[in-house]
């Protein structure tokens, strides 16, 4: 494959991500976002479309057209009290006293894991859980602590959906960092943890590909932009990345990242409407290539509360892919079936 890459010097330039080995500038989270790129075609898997066009063969479970690979990023597991109150002020400006004392005792909207896991049988699929465990961050929620969300993530692993490594703002670029906080939710969820995603995308290539390599990840799905929807190296198929500076694959699956919640309608400031015609485009872009599209749903967008728009977007897009004859599941069987038929799916265009 990667014989077959490097025939087109452009197609390889967008395949390695080039351009982020000395990037122009990075933003104030020292990510590289999309506005720092030549790359003008990122709603458009030009990566994956070249490899189909020379030989690409996909295959999917029970005949799937294509794959969605279903995630959750849980950044917050409690309501703070700052936000409660919030709320509660947003109701009483409206003169609505019964809302404002409902915000003030609801339960807690954010440990709503049996919710997404409901949502997502609806339409026969399964999802990963992206778990902190880094006692240093600054951006996480100060009540947040794996060990009292043990019942929780078990129940998540019993009903057949995945737990992963979501790994601290501060982690991203430290072996030694990253290798506690997997061993620490090892040990929680007593089961080995083989998936990784990044807090706030923070990711340097090839580096941090290479660290979770060495400490014995199967794979990352950082890979994407935190300020548009799209194909950050032009690939909707899991792929092993390349490390320029050695001349050689990682030993590490990445699966792309293709559509965040927070892309949508923060960075990107769409409405429900626009939002859903982008999701419905890279849906169908995918289908066309018999890709996976992975989708980042944060546990705080189903809030029906603060995010009603996000929550019901979300079920729309489960059930279009659902309706296209999407296999909808997790990263982790991602993965196992990636890995289990590549030399089937590799053959005509020499899996190396």
């Amino acid at each position: 494959m990667i014989k077959i890459l490097k025939s087109d010097e452009k197609i390889w330039k967008i395949y390695t991500r080039s351009e982020e080995y000395n990037p122009p500038f990075l933003d104030r989270f020292d990510r590289f976002n999309y506005c720092a790129s030549n790359d003008e075609n990122v709603l458009e898997p030009n990566v994956s479309k070249f490899l189909v066009e020379n030989g690409l063969k996909i295959k999917y479970p029970k005949g799937k057209k294509f794959a969605v690979c279903l995630t959750h990023d849980i950044d917050k597991a409690f309501l703070y009290w700052k936000t409660r109150c919030y709320s509660c002020l947003q109701q009483l400006t409206k003169f609505k006293l019964k809302s404002s004392m409902k915000e003030l005792l609801r339960k807690n909207p954010y440990m709503n894991f049996k919710e997404i896991i409901d949502i997502e049988k609806k339409y026969g699929g399964k999802s990963s859980f992206y778990i902190m465990t880094t006692n240093k961050d600054i951006f996480s929620d100060p009540l947040y602590n794996a060990k009292n969300l043990e019942e929780k993530l078990k129940f998540i692993i019993e009903n057949g959906w995945e737990i992963g490594l979501h790994g601290g703002y501060y982690s991203y670029n430290n072996y030694d960092s990253i290798k506690k906080e997997k061993e620490k939710l090892e040990k929680i969820i007593e089961k080995e943890v083989m998936g990784y995603r990044s807090h706030f995308l923070r990711f340097k290539i090839p580096d941090t590909w290479k660290l979770l390599s060495e400490i014995g990840f199967k794979y990352d799905t950082t890979l994407g932009y935190a300020d548009i929807v799209g194909f950050r190296n032009g690939m909707c198929h899991p792929f092993k990345p390349f490390n320029l500076n050695e001349n050689k694959e990682i030993d590490i699956l990445e699966i792309p990242l293709v559509i965040m919640d927070n892309a949508l309608f923060t960075h990107m400031n769409l409405n429900f409407d626009e939002s859903w015609q982008i999701c419905k485009k890279l849906i169908d872009t995918v289908i066309n290539v018999k890709g996976v599209i992975t989708v980042l749903w944060h546990n705080t967008s189903f809030d029906e509360v603060e995010n009603n728009e996000m929550k019901k977007l979300y079920e729309k897009i489960l059930k279009y892919s659902y309706e296209k004859n999407g296999w909808l599941t997790s990263a982790e069987e991602i993965f196992q079936w990636w890995i289990e038929n590549k030399n089937l799916m590799y053959k005509k265009i020499g899996f190396e």
